[in-house]
């Protein structure tokens, strides 16, 4: 039975971000868990950032994860753990249509990236569709000669060499978008821990100047309300203003503010 795959999250900027519509909204979901990302995909939010650079979320957790949201109305990215060839072949096989490459610091790495997505001649990318979910275990039409149409890569800009190169890396033919990390690029710049700081703030408005000035989206990671605000104002295609496991967090730690007396000395001992 022939099959069609969804639309990308290059698609979706295409017809909703830009001066044209609006920004997209989503969150991160580290908890590498199918249940969590599942409730995430039917929040409302435009899409969903599935990270493997900084949680525990390994290929069985992934596929789990794009098989739990699959058929709600949300674009899953996924983020590798690095800018690798054997690694971005097997997200894409598992069927990731949506990559966030983390660590692009020059158009060399954005190249790499692209051509990690791409069958020869146009890339390097192993052929294996006959046995993969991507194509559907070729139940995908004509899915090798149009697997680049399924696929989307956004590349992430966090350090000063990035911010630099920028401009070059969005000539590069096959980034869809570029990705601002504040956190990496304050600590690049000598700032750890000071997303906010003025220099570090300049520096995402150059790049989404830069994107703007070549035609391509840019988003940015912005948990602060009045931050994503600003990038908003200042050209962000698209944002990421929330976690999954930031968002338990925080909220357990309310309701142990709220009912739980923290007084030894008032709460005489109980005993059993």
């Amino acid at each position: 039975m022939p099959l069609r795959l969804e639309d990308t999250f290059r698609d979706a900027l295409r017809g909703q971000a830009g001066e044209e519509g609006r920004p997209l909204a989503g969150m991160w979901v580290c908890s590498g868990s199918p249940l969590i990302a599942e409730l995430c995909a039917g929040s409302g939010l435009d899409w969903l950032l599935v990270d493997a650079e900084h949680s525990p979320n390994g290929l069985e957790s992934i596929l789990a994860q794009l098989q739990a949201v699959h058929g709600y109305p949300v674009h899953t990215l996924v983020r590798p753990p690095v800018n690798d060839t054997v690694l971005i072949k097997q997200y894409l096989d598992l069927g990731v249509q949506n990559l966030l490459i983390p660590m692009v610091n020059s158009a060399a790495d954005a190249e790499a990236a692209v051509a990690a997505t791409r069958y020869p001649p146009h890339g390097v990318r192993g052929v294996g569709s006959a046995l993969a979910r991507a194509a559907r275990w070729n139940r995908v039409p004509d899915y090798l000669a149009r697997a680049s149409e399924t696929i989307s890569v956004t590349v992430q800009i966090e350090s000063t060499a990035a911010v630099d190169s920028v401009e070059d890396i969005l000539k590069v033919d096959g980034v869809d978008a570029i990705f601002l990390g504040p956190s990496d690029l304050a600590a690049s710049m000598g700032f750890l821990g000071q997303q906010e700081h003025p220099e570090v703030r300049a520096a995402v408005e150059h790049c989404l100047a830069a994107a703007k000035a070549a035609g391509k989206p840019a988003g940015v990671n912005a948990f602060s309300p009045a931050t994503a605000d600003h990038y908003l104002a200042s050209g962000a295609n698209f944002i990421l203003v929330g976690a999954d496991v930031a968002l338990l967090a925080r909220g357990s730690e309310a309701l142990a503010a709220r009912y739980i007396q923290r007084s030894d000395v008032d709460s005489p001992a109980t005993s059993y």
